[in-house]
């Protein structure tokens, strides 16, 4: 199961479709309420969440401070346009796995989905055989 967090409708829609592949269950929502409303229904694998959402700036913060009591095990994309290092050291505090500036490119967040078994439209098996993905999980 993937959970996206993101406010805006074009790169919520993007990775919407990065997860649309058999055997992937997805939930996106763009508002703290509903990725709260969602974290209280469902455990999620993945969590794939923007740092700054509906203008509050620490709106994925507190997404993932939900997900870490729904959701202990998942693992946790950062997306965010804004990587400085509070937001980065509050991110991994609330145990994101991961902080990809914006923009991020695709591959990447597929390469990370995949190392935790989640298949994707770029890798449409569990794990991926290019050189980046072999990359990443050796970063």
């Amino acid at each position: 199961m993937v959970l996206i967090i993101e406010d805006e409708h074009s790169i919520r829609d993007t990775l919407v479709e990065l997860f649309d592949v058999d055997g992937t269950a997805t939930t996106a929502v763009g508002t703290l309420r509903d990725a709260r409303h969602a974290l209280s229904v469902c455990s999620y694998d993945l969590i794939v969440t923007d740092i700054r959402l509906g203008g509050k700036r620490d709106g994925g913060l507190q997404a993932m401070a939900a997900a870490g009591l729904l959701s202990p095990d998942a693992t946790v994309i950062v997306l965010t346009a804004y990587p400085d290092e509070a937001n980065r050291d509050a991110s991994l505090r609330l145990g994101a796995t991961h902080f990809l500036e914006k923009p991020v490119d695709l591959t990447t967040i597929a390469a990370l989905a995949a190392q935790r078994g989640v298949a994707t439209a770029i890798f449409p098996a569990s794990t991926p055989a290019t050189p980046l993905a072999r990359q990443i999980r050796t970063e």
